[in-house]
């Protein structure tokens, strides 16, 4: 009876990421408008830079080693930063000028215009993301935001180039869809930059 029980709770557990997966899967001409727009800018020598509190703090670390350090062999290296791993300037900042700026200030000190900023917030609510994501749209950076379901202020906000957002209601499901996003990222953005005369075009990045 109780491995009836367990069998059934681990069937539902899947079964609740189905329609979450398909949804996304339904976004697949907005993830590869990104893809393209990101591979443009590293075309040009453009570096990734990636962001996030909580949950999105490690995962912004884990999209910018997928970058820096491909699993798979052969594929190229491309240039990716995350802006959470120096605690002693997180918390510099932080105490200086205050937590909405930890983002913000790194980037007006690293970044360049031909660069790309990455903010992942699954509630889309996060000030310190908006906020590096509008300076990052003032320098002239390529905007990418990964959000959850309505994609709070982030889905209404002018300086974000590309929203993609996981459909999904429940936080964890939204984290776990947010994995596969960036890995699809990653993978995307390889075609295109085997593909460099798709690059070249005008309008495009």
């Amino acid at each position: 009876m109780e491995t009836a029980r367990a069998r059934e709770a681990v069937r539902r557990a899947f079964d609740r990421r189905l329609e979450p997966g398909r949804a996304l899967a339904g976004e697949a001409d907005r993830i590869a408008r990104a893809c393209r727009a990101m591979a443009v800018r590293f075309h040009r020598g453009g570096r990734l830079i990636v962001f996030g509190n909580g949950g999105a703090c490690a995962d912004a670390q884990h999209v910018a080693v997928e970058f820096v350090h491909p699993v798979i062999v052969g594929k190229r290296a491309l240039p990716a930063l995350a802006l959470t791993g120096d605690v002693a300037t997180l918390t510099g900042i932080a105490a200086a000028d205050g937590v909405e700026e930890m983002f913000a200030a790194q980037l007006r000190a690293l970044a360049a215009p031909e660069d790309i900023a990455l903010g992942l917030s699954p509630g889309g609510r996060c000030g310190n993301v908006r906020g590096a994501l509008e300076t990052a749209h003032g320098m002239g950076l390529l905007t990418v935001a990964l959000t959850g379901e309505g994609g709070g202020f982030l889905a209404r906000n002018p300086a974000v180039d590309h929203l993609l957002t996981a459909r999904a209601g429940d936080p964890l499901l939204v984290k776990e869809m947010h994995v596969t996003v960036y890995h699809v990222l990653w993978e995307l953005v390889h075609v295109f930059l085997e593909r460099p005369g798709l690059l070249e075009k005008e309008g495009v990045g």
